[in-house]
């Protein structure tokens, strides 16, 4: 009969059948080199026979380390903290670690509590998610452990920053709209208080000059990321600018609220004008009709990239500066 679960096989259980000491056990299951090689398969046989499953969490005290990193994000609704975590999640899991999210809301007060709370328990890392790809004031003097600033960038030169790609993620849909051939292109896009805005805004003027093109109205429209700015945007352009044939948008809830606009003045999408997006968020780019071409900040990517980086730290070899993660097109029927 099997061992019910309040009879839990010990390590004491694994050294009596290995014929060793507890000590002696504990030192071949933990890879440590004072084992002989054939003690240390005697253990590993008889752990196996009896199904002995390691307490991780003691493994990691006594190797000083917990095998839990600490999530930190100031955004409010997930939009890109999630994918990051899945990402990072994952690359955790292979390693038998497991990740500790904690969301600041933006407060000071909240993120100095949360950075007391996991070095309380003891985590062995940290990964600091931004909101909106912009530089944010570093936290690393208060937090001895690595750490890693994601989709962010760090104001200390020392400390390692993975961002998106917004000037490569804005060449690619330009030179995608080019590609199709469209001659008379806008830009409809966030607040210029948004270093996203402002890069991917100055990657479209580049762009359009090494073809020869202008940006249709001479400036790109700046407003909110929603789709109302969307909408309004896209009544103000064809109002001024009727010859536009394609329209880059800042995110995908601008380019909705411009698709909409544009079939209700009866202009067909892609044949009178193309659209593209920026984000590929699911629910904007797959459910507008037509679905949306769009940019893929490749998030999960971004989180898993942390997590090898910060391994790499954990072991001794840290990075700085800031990293670019390249950014990809999807196509979609809004310029197919």
């Amino acid at each position: 009969m099997g061992r019910r679960r309040s009879e839990a096989v010990t390590l004491g259980d694994v050294a009596k059948r290995a014929g060793v000491s507890i000590a002696t056990a504990s030192k071949a299951i933990n890879d440590r080199d004072e084992v002989a090689a054939a003690t240390r398969a005697r253990v590993l046989r008889a752990a196996a026979e009896l199904s002995f499953q390691p307490n991780l969490l003691a493994q990691g005290l006594v190797a000083g380390r917990t095998r839990a990193i600490g999530l930190l994000t100031d955004e409010f609704d997930g939009r890109f903290a999630i994918p990051i975590l899945l990402g990072a999640e994952n690359a955790l899991s292979d390693q038998e670690m497991s990740v500790l999210l904690c969301d600041t809301r933006g407060d000071a007060i909240r993120r100095n509590h949360y950075i007391r709370t996991l070095l309380a328990r003891q985590v062995d890392g940290f990964i600091i998610v931004g909101d909106s790809n912009d530089v944010r004031t570093s936290l690393t003097a208060d937090i001895p452990v690595p750490a890693v600033y994601v989709y962010c960038r760090s104001t200390n030169p020392a400390d390692l920053s993975l961002v998106s790609d917004d000037e490569g993620g804005a060449k690619l849909a330009v030179e995608h709209l080019i590609t199709l051939r469209r001659k008379h292109i806008a830009h409809i896009t966030g607040p210029q208080s948004y270093r996203a805005a402002r890069d991917r805004a100055a990657t479209v003027r580049t762009v359009l000059d090494s073809h020869g093109l202008a940006l249709v109205g001479k400036e790109p429209l700046h407003g909110e990321w929603s789709q109302r700015w969307g909408r309004h945007a896209a009544r103000l352009l064809l109002a001024t600018a009727p010859e536009v044939d394609a329209i880059f948008c800042g995110n995908d809830q601008i380019a909705s609220g411009v698709t909409q606009t544009l079939t209700e003045l009866g202009r067909r999408i892609p044949d009178d004008v193309a659209i593209v997006g920026y984000d590929n968020w699911e629910i904007f780019a797959s459910d507008c009709r037509p679905p949306l071409t769009t940019i893929d900040l490749n998030l999960q990517q971004l989180g898993t990239t942390a997590v090898t980086h910060l391994l790499a730290a954990l072991g001794g070899s840290p990075t700085s500066g800031v990293a670019r993660q390249p950014c990809r097109l999807v196509v979609r029927e809004s310029t197919a």
